[in-house]
């Protein structure tokens, strides 16, 4: 079914972001390997897919202009038409069900209540092209905006934005125990972080030519950076503000690294766009499992580990959502 979204208020409502900045806390399970993939309805550069708390998984549709949900129990797609223009890219869903977006193509933060399908939008105040989205334990939703060169603040009860102007291209951004915002500099072979009680930005160099991408928060408070340039997996340590490791990604410098993902049990998942396949690092012993997909052209820009531990992307060029189970 399609709804014609319109433009309304909605009541924000603080939403906790459990342990991994995406609303909802990651799961851990003993794998079999099985991967299953469902083609989705509008497979306009569908992308960024995030699980609700009915353990629903919702998609941004970004070309297609919607927001797409699979019910995983009865495996049936429902879509949602966005404003014009809107583009989504990342997204989030809170404990109440609303549906955050990066509207990619307007310079707004739109949120979606898919039981009304009503959407309220938030403006950027400098516009730009937000990019990616996460959520803080307070119900914080802190965002980059990639050409624009910022960093957004959205209080939810509010609807106050307040942006951090940097530079280097932010695109990934994850919070690390202190509540910092940590952000990939994808064009300044960097991190950024932020700190929400002063404003303040510094930067961590992650050397020439890393091309930092997307970056994750462990259980154990540390941070995991795919660098895109170079075929590496970075550990670092937020507390004292260095890359405490560098692993070698399984496909080598020409793999692309991606999203990046940490299960209940520190599990790294990370893929490798160029060989449309997932590594998973067990930090124990440093040794990853790789898992071909089924289908070629995969094009994974996004991935997110449910309550039940299992590994859910969306291929971005083929079209189909998967997971790993």
């Amino acid at each position: 079914m399609r709804l014609l979204a319109l433009v309304l208020a909605l009541v924000p409502l603080l939403a906790s972001a459990g342990g991994s900045n995406y609303g909802v806390t990651p799961g851990a399970k003993e794998l079999t390997g099985k991967i299953s993939e469902w083609p989705v309805p509008t497979p306009k550069f569908a992308r960024d897919p995030a699980i609700g708390p009915d353990g629903n998984i919702y998609i941004a549709v970004m070309q297609g202009n919607r927001i797409a949900r699979f019910d995983t129990k009865t495996q049936q797609f429902t879509e949602w038409e966005l404003p014009p223009n809107a583009k989504p890219h990342g997204l989030l869903v809170d404990e109440k069900n609303i549906v955050w977006y990066t509207g990619n193509g307007n310079g707004t933060i739109g949120a979606l209540d898919p039981r009304s399908g009503r959407i309220l939008e938030h403006r950027a105040p400098s516009g730009g092209d937000p990019h990616t989205l996460v959520l803080g334990d307070d119900g914080i939703i802190w965002f980059t905006v990639q050409g624009g060169g910022r960093i957004g603040r959205l209080d939810p009860r509010s609807s106050r934005i307040t942006e951090y102007k940097t530079s280097g291209s932010p695109y990934g951004l994850a919070l690390d125990k202190q509540g910092n915002v940590w952000f990939c500099r994808f064009s300044a072979d960097s991190l950024g972080r932020l700190d929400p009680k002063t404003g303040e930005i510094t930067t961590l160099s992650t050397g020439p030519g890393s091309r930092p991408r997307r970056i994750a928060t462990a259980p154990d408070g540390t941070l995991w950076v795919t660098y895109y340039g170079n075929g590496k997996l970075a550990q670092v340590d937020p507390v004292a503000r260095k890359v405490v490791r560098e692993l070698e990604m399984p496909a080598g410098t020409a793999g692309g690294p991606y999203a990046v993902a940490v299960d209940a049990k520190g599990r790294v998942w990370a893929n490798e766009i160029q060989t449309d396949s997932v590594a998973m690092l067990d930090p124990a012993t440093l040794q990853f499992r790789v898992f071909k997909l089924p289908s070629s052209g995969v094009g994974i820009r996004k991935a997110i580990v449910d309550g039940q531990g299992r590994y859910w992307y969306m291929g971005s060029h083929n079209g189909r959502l998967g997971v790993i189970e």
